[in-house]
């Protein structure tokens, strides 16, 4: 097979996976997974089952497919706001404001906070473990500089961090409409002080 038709069918495989994932994006969020008819989401793009299952097997791979996306679109924005701040405290900060308003919408809390945890509970726990991570980097800047107690345990503040983080945005997201801005104001700044207080 020539280079040229190697790389256009590699391309037309490539946005097909594209379409598909976008299209879980707004099913899964829309309806939820349980809801989600696999044969209207394919039509929905003009594919097939055979593409789903071509693709990702079937449709916890997609959901997992989704998650990753969801997951990695997150990661970029909260990584570029820890590099943007040279004070590790700061940026964690920052950090913490920004993924509770980047989680507000109702699609990404039904996918990632609903379904995601039952259905894919092992990918829920391996992005819950890359953001542990570079949070726990985060610390131990923050403590290798002074400005946080040296008896502070890394991992344990980050895993406290991230589990707190996540329960905001789920509580923010709750509230009803009227009060969505105002309870958004509070656990943003809110957040942003939980931690400040821990610089000596």
């Amino acid at each position: 097979m020539p280079k040229t038709e190697r790389r256009t069918r590699a391309e037309m495989l490539d946005r097909t996976r594209e379409r598909l994932i976008a299209a879980g994006r707004e099913h899964f969020g829309d309806r939820g997974y349980a809801a989600t008819s696999m044969d209207d989401l394919t039509a929905s793009v003009g594919l097939t089952r055979g593409a789903l299952y071509h693709h990702f097997g079937g449709k916890s791979g997609l959901l997992e497919a989704v998650v990753r996306t969801l997951d990695d679109e997150l990661c970029v924005q909260l990584r570029a706001i820890l590099r943007a701040n040279e004070d590790p405290l700061a940026a964690l900060a920052e950090r913490a404001r920004a993924y509770i308003e980047l989680t507000q919408t109702a699609r990404f809390q039904r996918i990632m906070f609903t379904d995601a945890p039952s259905v894919l509970p092992d990918a829920i726990e391996e992005t819950s473990a890359a953001c542990i991570a570079t949070l726990t980097e985060v610390v131990e800047q923050a403590r290798a500089r002074g400005i946080v107690a040296a008896d502070v345990s890394p991992i344990a503040l980050a895993t406290m961090i991230n589990g707190a983080m996540a329960d905001a945005s789920r509580w923010v997201a709750a509230a009803p409409e009227a009060e969505h801005r105002a309870r958004l104001e509070e656990a943003t700044r809110s957040a942003a002080a939980l931690v400040e207080g821990l610089r000596i």
